[in-house]
């Protein structure tokens, strides 16, 4: 499978920790990288580019040769006035990979591709699948049902099969998985890496508050509502945080097609928090280390049980 050269032999697990609105920073990243996982936070949880290139710097530190190689999320869309400032410093810094949503843009692509730079780019549908596969990249993001914050509805089977059938690059699974096994099965189905976000919410070493943390470990698949009401567009939240918010997750505003995406981002994402339907897995909150040591025993428990039904 089409794992990119500047990955192979540098993953202890085909798996990405997804970068998440004001829960990745230093921390995670580089323990995430530490345990041989490829580790990412937002630009934008930095509040300045400034800020944002201290954070690469403090990265690039403490991860060193040995670790796994770190990400960032780009928004790549108008809404996001700092684009051009943050794109200058991570490809000052180069950034070994970039996550793009929002708009899949050649520019971007060509200036991370000018220091050897990696491009995934997250998407929902085939339309957005297929302009960012002409934009160059070099892995798309499958978004699927069931993801924590911005989300798409297909089945990911389905969703990978569709794109494979005209991107031959890596492949990435989002959607739903909170355990090793579920890493096993995204490689099944086609994937080349899965791509965790909620399980990481509930680690130690995340920025996530602790109410935040208890609500995830007490929520299960039911508890997740997915609505564009709180962002502008849909998305999964956390129904409790929605309630404490003083909304009702049955009767939420519509925002309507004339709210860019991202506009109401940061002042909602604070309080309303996100998570996707594999909350119901999540029982603790694990160091980082320990929760990638957990997830690689899980994967590999799950390879040699496939392996042993076939040979039986």
């Amino acid at each position: 499978m089409p794992i990119p050269e500047a990955l192979r032999g540098r993953l202890a697990l085909p798996a990405i920790a997804a970068p998440m609105f004001l829960v990745s920073g230093p921390d995670l990243v580089v323990e995430t990288c530490r345990a041989g996982v490829l580790g990412t936070f937002p630009a934008l949880n930095q509040r300045s580019t400034e800020g944002y290139g201290d954070w690469l710097a403090e990265i690039r530190e403490r991860t060193g040769n040995d670790a796994a190689p770190y990400g960032v999320n780009l928004i790549v869309h108008r809404s996001n006035a700092r684009l051009q400032q943050d794109l200058a410093e991570t490809v000052r810094q180069r950034v070994p990979v970039i996550i793009t949503s929002l708009g899949a843009v050649q520019e971007v692509v060509d200036a991370i591709h000018s220091y050897g730079g990696l491009v995934f780019h997250d998407v929902i549908n085939l339309r957005h699948a297929r302009k960012a596969a002409e934009a160059g990249v070099d892995g798309l993001i499958a978004v699927t049902a069931g993801a924590g914050g911005h989300a798409g509805t297909y089945n990911p089977f389905a969703f990978l099969h569709e794109i494979r059938q005209f991107f031959a690059g890596t492949l990435i699974l989002s959607g739903g998985m909170s355990t090793g096994a579920h890493i096993a099965g995204a490689r099944a189905a086609g994937a080349d890496l899965a791509y965790l976000g909620t399980r990481f919410i509930a680690t130690t070493e995340s920025r996530a508050p602790e109410d935040y943390k208890r609500m995830v470990l007490a929520a299960t698949a039911k508890d997740i509502v997915y609505t564009p009401a709180i962002s502008g567009v849909n998305a999964n939240f956390l129904r409790p945080s929605i309630e404490a918010a003083g909304l009702d997750p049955d009767n939420l505003p519509d925002y309507g097609r004339d709210v860019a995406p991202g506009n109401h981002e940061r002042r909602a994402w604070k309080n309303i928090w996100s998570a996707g339907h594999g909350v119901g897995a999540i029982e603790d909150v694990p160091s980082t280390a320990e929760l990638c040591a957990r997830l690689k025993r899980e994967y590999r428990q799950a390879i040699e049980g496939l392996a042993a039904d076939l040979a039986a």
